[in-house]
């Protein structure tokens, strides 16, 4: 039933309305809402869950259900997630007369930088607890095999608590980053992620994927959608090399171009004088504008 993906396994099925006279909702298909905190679902029958926001049970009449996901993560927790359709829309668009269009770069001495020359720290929380990690997951080894022998079952395990936490803490991070860029921007601009590549530099790998910057991206991109906002991605090529005062690129003529311990540089042409990431930011904001 359950279907493994990587660490991932999920369960999907489609949700069913049987009769044409009653107008499909979250109360009368095969997959439906019994109460606050019970949902029916086909083969699985009626499971509890944690519960369902008042906003959204409150209209249970007017939603319509489409494909449902069952899916456990890596530390066995359980997840329903449901693609929900309505004539009325889930959340107010955003109405802000003086909001901007800003341009995001995404680097590792910092979580981001925007072309406002703001700056978001990055929280690098993996790294915080990579040595107890280390040790509680050598603890659940030895566990592992002496349950094997011993024909008992191994929960509870300790590693998995610390990596929920990690989880939990990042995804609450980057829920706050990306719904602030949205509700304060109208035009959000960020690079294509490109970390496959990237990741096979030894040095990067452990600090790509502890910030979480294609599930920072992808929240940007429903968020955009759910608020009427815009977000779009441009790509990379010389937005960091690029001066954003005259164009000039670096490494064209007798420059050198600029390596990743250049954190600050002079324009060799315009005499400009840039924070790397910064300029990387108002670069990738210019792309994005002049691709609509």
């Amino acid at each position: 039933m359950f279907h493994k993906k990587r660490i991932e396994q999920k369960y999907q099925t489609s949700c069913m309305y049987a009769s044409k006279l009653a107008l499909p909702n979250m109360k009368n298909g095969s997959v439906r809402i019994i109460n606050f905190q019970h949902i029916q679902l086909p083969k699985l029958g009626s499971l509890r869950f944690k519960g369902i926001s008042k906003k959204i049970f409150n209209r249970l009449d007017n939603i319509r259900i489409g494909t449902t996901t069952i899916s456990m993560d890596a530390t066995g927790r359980y997840y329903v997630s449901m693609q929900l359709a309505s004539e009325q829309p889930f959340v107010n668009k955003v109405n802000n007369e003086t909001a901007t269009s800003i341009g995001i770069d995404l680097n590792i001495d910092n979580f981001l930088t925007d072309s406002e020359g703001k700056i978001v720290a990055n929280p690098r929380y993996y790294r915080s607890v990579k040595g107890t990690l280390a040790k509680a997951q050598r603890k659940l080894s030895r566990r592992a095999l002496r349950a094997k022998k011993e024909h008992k079952p191994l929960s509870n395990a300790k590693n998995y608590q610390k990596q929920r936490k990690i989880a939990n803490r990042r995804k609450n991070f980057l829920h706050l980053v990306s719904i602030t860029l949205i509700k304060k921007h109208d035009l959000v601009v960020a690079e294509e992620l490109r970390s496959k590549n990237t990741l096979q530099n030894h040095a990067l790998a452990m600090s790509i994927s502890d910030v979480g910057w294609r599930t920072l991206l992808g929240m940007l991109a429903y968020k955009a959608d759910l608020y009427g906002q815009k977000f779009i991605t441009v790509n990379p090529r010389n937005t960091t090399q690029t001066c954003s005062a005259c164009g000039f690129v670096m490494g064209t003529g007798t420059t050198n171009k600029l390596t990743l311990a250049d954190r600050d540089w002079t324009c060799p042409q315009c005499e400009t004088y840039h924070i790397r990431d910064h300029n990387a930011a108002k670069n990738i904001l210019a792309k994005g504008i002049a691709s609509m």
